[in-house]
């Protein structure tokens, strides 16, 4: 079944229209500073299943519910001395946290994937800020693109994979951070980096004055877990310095290519153009071959969604 997908902007209007669309059971995807998502209300399992159904998402991988403020967290969440740590430093921002859930934490099943634990983010994209305000309420919201593709940083790569089959995206241009969040666990007996994303472990580590653990085993305990995630259509050859046969290549730094994420060599600058160059060559139905990023700082993050879209499917 399609429908009429509206295009809402960054005004009262659209953010009213966006707000009543969600309390209605809607899907409406709005613009945060990492990826655009693809909200749901959070405690509506009906409308949480039409997001799975929508991006044809496995029902074993949890969903992200964001929040507008970080109080509003321990309404569903056990709270703990490191989560405020990291929340007073970070949040508003481009970090989930994943904690056990309350006994009476009130979202759907759903959203965890029937796990004892929930991913919530506090994002600090003012669209989104302003949207979940006038929802009054936790809004899930996994990436805005057909389950293993390529993450939208614009609205129209919202459209070009999922129109006909949401309410609604609210555009606000493109995203700044271009990479997902940063997924750290605090479930267990030390913090773990589950997903690297648009926050450096480095300054996560500096604020808890500690080292992040590594994630172990196989289960998925939190989005972006795939082996085989972020990926275009073409295949992805990665460590290039230079085209074969038929390849674009996407270059960073002193590789040129097709397309380059970085001329200069800047992580941040390359981190808000991957999923934007990755669409744009995935376009031209062409092999794509992707020249080395130094694996630090956002770098590591980037070298994540690589590897996944590059993985064997």
């Amino acid at each position: 079944m399609t429908e009429e997908t509206e295009i809402l902007h960054f005004d009262r209007p659209g953010i009213d229209r966006a707000a009543d669309l969600l309390s209605s059971g809607r899907l409406v995807a709005f613009p945060t500073e990492t990826v655009y998502g693809l909200g749901a209300d959070a405690r509506n399992g009906q409308a949480v299943a039409a997001v799975y159904a929508a991006k044809g998402r496995p029902s074993f991988n949890p969903l992200i519910a964001h929040l507008a403020d970080p109080a509003q967290a321990r309404d569903h969440v056990v709270w703990s001395d490191q989560a405020e740590v990291l929340a007073s430093a970070f949040w508003p921002g481009p970090l989930t946290l994943v904690l056990p859930l309350r006994p009476d934490h009130g979202l759907s099943t759903l959203v965890t994937a029937g796990l004892d634990t929930v991913a919530l983010r506090v994002p600090a994209h003012p669209a989104a800020r302003a949207l979940l305000e006038a929802t009054g309420g936790p809004v899930a919201a996994p990436s805005a693109n057909p389950s293993g593709r390529i993450s939208p940083t614009t609205a129209a790569h919202v459209l070009a994979g999922l129109s006909g089959r949401i309410a609604a995206v609210l555009d606000d241009g493109p995203c700044s951070v271009g990479l997902e969040s940063t997924i750290v666990g605090l479930a267990g007996p030390a913090p773990t980096l589950l997903r690297a994303g648009g926050l450096p472990q480095e300054a996560l580590e500096a604020a808890l004055d500690a080292p992040l653990q590594s994630v172990s085993g196989a289960d998925v305990v939190a989005p972006g877990q795939l082996a085989s995630h972020y990926a275009p259509r073409a295949r992805v050859r990665l460590n290039a310095t230079e085209a074969r046969g038929d390849e674009v290549l996407l270059g960073f730094a002193g590789v040129a290519g097709t397309l380059n994420l970085s001329a200069s060599g800047d992580l941040v600058e390359a981190a808000s153009r991957l999923f934007d160059h990755l669409h744009q060559l995935d376009g031209m139905a062409r092999p794509i071959a992707v020249a080395p990023v130094p694996d630090r700082g956002l770098g590591r993050a980037i070298n994540d969604r690589l590897r996944r879209a590059a993985a064997p499917r």
